[in-house]
């Protein structure tokens, strides 16, 4: 008994933009006895291939006008797709107007997201709003039941296995499949020119919050094994770790992705050679250098405990010099602008290491949202794009810092803006010397921060603190003096904070008490 969910195709509407394996399709369709329906190019391309064509002009008795904008947009064609199967209302209709089912459309649309990823101009980038294609797109996907709907070239091979497999016919499984698909395609198109109207009309946060991605990377799994979890990449992402080509390693997990993107947006912070090791997505030692090789050399020394089985990011090149260091100690992922064949062949010999390349570095410049789910909604706000320099800093002490400790300054507050809250950081000579991170309480981070310092740092005094005669960042301001307090405990010498507390007098009198040099930022940098 046959089963009246496999249907043949005996019609088909093809018009596409992308006209990759094509022919080959097209060839396929008409050996299995398929009448095909064309416009444009796609119909020149066909019939240049000694491929018979139907030119949908021919069946709407209009010509294609407009400069192409009307040409698909017909009863004798939406008809066609609509018509149910085994409807007689439906079969009246079609014989009364001459109209003839169509069995499958095979569409791909106006590249939108390529003309305005080219920077294209206004003009260019409307004209590439296709407008008959979604129509017959959802029109083919709503009546699946009889029509099969393809909207992009890599499914060709797939319908035309079953078509082979079926003698010409098809399953409304695969039917079902393709719809999904052609849904999901029309979204997610809808959603980038919404998103290119909003970016023009210069809206921070859109008044709709429009998420679209093609494709996805499935996970093996999620923060822990019993959650599921994939990678969607955004056509537009800020250079990162979602943009960056994987080179060799074993696949990425999604803590490596979360740890990988915390360290490159750390890194991107600075113009001069810096390098910085993340473990879980604090980190765990930041420092600058003349060069990368050295500037992963002073990072290390901060915490070399926590750096066993971290992120290496930098934010240049890494040459064989680098790669010879970093493979001293297990890597999870190293991510950079670019890497030497030289330092790709060392790597090589840690065949799980993940080296991820991304050919550029994130700028302040970029625009891109920060979106995170909760129970029952989104936060959405703008990346934190904030910039402090030397002529932003207010000095609130008598006491001003020096030059060297100015630059210190401004580094630890840099790397202090990518450590969880409540954060502390101590830096002394381009490097930072403990990190205090995620603590309830700012005094508990300062003390934390000195602590492992003492833990992992060695100074030519055994009686000074590795810590003493640093300088000091908060990521937020001291709501009490107790947390100066804690700095002075450690030897610090000069404090950079937003400022802003009720009781910022009581804190100013505690560091002139205790000689030390403060500056207010007056920005803050919570990072949750």
């Amino acid at each position: 008994m046959t089963d009246p969910k496999i249907l043949k195709i005996q019609r088909a509407l093809i018009s596409v933009s992308d006209k990759t394996n094509l022919v080959s399709f097209g060839q396929h369709l008409h050996d299995h006895g398929v009448e095909i329906l064309s416009t444009g190019g796609t119909a020149q391309a066909l019939q240049s291939a000694g491929i018979p064509v139907t030119e949908v002009a021919s069946l709407t008795d209009m010509p294609e006008m407009m400069g192409g904008r009307i040409k698909t947009l017909h009863p004798r064609i939406h008809g066609g797709i609509l018509s149910r199967h085994n409807n007689q209302n439906d079969t009246e209709d079609m014989n009364r107007h001459g109209i003839k089912p169509i069995d499958l459309v095979a569409i791909n649309l106006y590249p939108f997201e390529e003309t305005v990823r080219n920077g294209n101009s206004w003009p260019d980038c409307i004209e590439k709003i296709d407008i008959g294609g979604p129509a017959m797109i959802r029109s083919a996907a709503k009546n699946h039941e009889r029509v099969v709907i393809i909207t992009n070239v890599t499914d060709y091979e797939m319908v035309a296995k079953e078509i082979k497999e079926k003698q010409g016919a098809t399953s409304l499984k695969l039917r079902k499949k393709l719809a999904h698909l052609a849904f999901a395609r029309t979204a997610s198109y809808d959603v980038a020119i919404a998103k290119w109207f909003s970016d023009n009309l210069g809206e921070a946060i859109p008044s709709r919050l429009l998420l679209s991605t093609n494709t996805h990377t499935p996970l093996r799994y999620g923060e822990n094994p019993h959650q599921k979890a994939a990678f969607f990449p955004l056509d537009h992402g800020r250079t990162g770790v979602g943009t960056a080509k994987q080179i060799q390693g074993k696949e990425l997990s999604y803590n490596n992705l979360n740890d990988t993107d915390a360290a490159f947006e750390l890194i991107g912070e600075f113009d001069s050679p810096a390098a910085a090791i993340i473990k879980h997505a604090n980190p765990c030692g930041v420092a600058l250098g003349e060069n990368a090789a050295e500037a992963y050399k002073k990072a290390l020394i901060c915490d070399p405990t926590s750096a066993f089985g971290g992120i290496v990011a930098f934010n240049r090149p890494i040459d064989k010099n680098v790669a010879s260091e970093v493979v001293k100690t297990f890597s999870e992922v190293i991510i950079a602008p670019a890497a030497s064949e030289e330092a790709k062949i060392i790597f090589s010999t840690k065949k799980n290491l993940r080296l991820l390349l991304t050919g550029t570095m994130p700028t302040s410049a970029d625009k891109a949202l920060n979106v995170k789910s909760i129970s029952g909604g989104f936060l959405v706000q703008e990346i934190d794009n904030s910039e402090v320099a030397a002529s932003d800093l207010k000095v609130v002490t008598n006491k001003s810092p020096t030059d060297n400790q100015l630059d210190d300054l401004l580094f630890a507050f840099r790397v202090c803006k990518h450590v969880k809250s409540n954060a502390i950081v101590y830096a002394k000579g381009g490097m930072t010397i403990g990190v205090g991170a995620g603590q309830m309480s700012r005094v508990d981070s300062a003390r934390i921060a000195a602590w492992k310092a003492s833990e992992n740092c060695e100074t030519e005094n055994a009686n000074l603190l590795p810590t003493a005669n640093s300088v000091a960042a908060s990521d937020a301001f001291f709501p009490f003096p107790d947390g100066i307090l804690a700095l002075v405990e450690a030897g610090a010498q000069a404090i950079i904070q937003p400022g802003g507390s009720i009781r910022d007098e009581e804190v100013i009198q505690t560091a002139n008490e205790h000689n030390l040099a403060m500056v207010f930022t007056g920005v803050r940098n919570f990072r949750h």
